[in-house]
């Protein structure tokens, strides 16, 4: 039996043993939205149980987006540019918004690697794009641990 495996942006092909018991699983197919924008939009106005985005952030004076680093295949360039917009609408300085790439531990992700990874030229000349330094403890505040020893460190 030959499969191909999703790997990185391309497949991977694999040969297995015909003497093998195999079973593949593959996830449901998920269905394609004709205005994907239009529907992020739409879930950004009518959020179940809370208000919208924009009066939610109507009085706040700065906003940082978290987001997954390359190494996690997010649409980051249909809804950065939306979620943006609406925190400069709700009367955000684009100056005081940044999006976050939350790296965990891997390396940080730069030139046309986060151009890619933010997809959309707009939301990078707009807003400050930094990378997350988990081992920079001199970016983090010290909040001392919690009850089972976990140390708990916040980004300053």
């Amino acid at each position: 039996m030959n499969i191909e495996l999703l790997y990185g942006k391309q497949t991977l092909p694999i040969q297995l043993s015909p003497e093998w018991d195999v079973s593949i699983i593959r996830k449901n197919a998920m269905p394609i939205l004709s205005d994907a924008r239009g529907a992020i939009r739409a879930a950004l106005a009518n959020p179940v149980n809370v208000a919208s985005l924009v009066l939610e952030a109507k009085d706040a004076r700065s906003a940082c987006i978290l987001i997954c680093d390359i190494t996690r295949p997010v649409p980051n360039g249909l809804f950065l540019p939306i979620l943006v917009k609406q925190l400069i609408e709700a009367g955000i300085a684009a100056s005081n918004i940044t999006v976050l790439v939350a790296t965990g531990l891997h390396r940080p992700n730069e030139g046309d690697e986060m151009r890619e990874l933010i997809g959309d030229d707009w939301v990078l000349n707009t807003v400050t794009v930094a990378n997350h330094f988990a081992r920079n403890d001199e970016d983090h505040i010290d909040l001392g641990k919690t009850p089972r020893g976990t140390a708990v460190k916040l980004d300053r």
